[in-house]
């Protein structure tokens, strides 16, 4: 596979990641460096890793992967989502999010399942793991620190309400999760 199908995988792959951590650096006004370079790490840890365990875990597993991968998504993007909303709700001052390393775990596996099937189909392919896995982790790291550089610039412009639009934020990608593979993925 060339580098430019493997980056341009990478990317999709990062959006999700993307996304998220625009979200967090809405919500987040303290310890925004240690926090992004948290939430860059995991979320490029995750993709990197989630193709390696779906190239491993090969063809026996796939259906059990494939009929779960979304719920499992949606489920936890929309919890989190959900209590972004309230905490947006809550006047407790202007004290912002902290994001523990669990949520970021959650998060982290949230937005990296998409990379375990394509995993899966670079064993099926016969395709290397290492360089896809490589660029996917990098691409990943890179998009999630701009992503939350972003959000923070939001976050300072628009205050503390915007936390509320980063929770609708992780709804609408579990629920576009959900869809994709209900009814786009037939």
């Amino acid at each position: 596979m060339d580098l430019i199908t493997i980056f341009l995988i990478a990317v999709g792959l990062a959006m999700d990641a993307f996304a998220v951590s625009i979200a967090k650096g809405i919500a987040v006004d303290r310890d925004r460096r240690r926090t992004a370079l948290m939430l860059a790490s995991l979320f490029g840890g995750f993709q990197a890793m989630m193709p390696v365990i779906g190239y491993y875990v090969g063809i026996g597993f796939e259906d059990i992967i494939r009929d779960v991968d979304h719920w499992i998504a949606f489920t936890l993007l929309a919890f989190i989502g959900a209590k972004m909303i309230y905490d947006s709700t809550k006047d407790e001052g202007d004290e912002g999010e902290e994001v523990t390393l669990y949520a970021g775990l959650v998060l982290a596996v949230a937005t990296s399942i998409d990379a375990l099937m394509v995993g899966l189909s670079f064993a099926f392919l016969e395709i290397s793991i290492l360089e896809p896995v490589i660029v996917i982790g990098a691409v990943t790291f890179a998009l999630a620190l701009v992503g939350f550089g972003f959000g923070c610039r939001l976050g300072t412009v628009f205050g503390r309400r915007v936390r509320l639009v980063g929770g609708v934020i992780l709804i609408l990608i579990g629920v576009r999760i959900l869809v994709d593979h209900l009814f786009l993925s037939g």
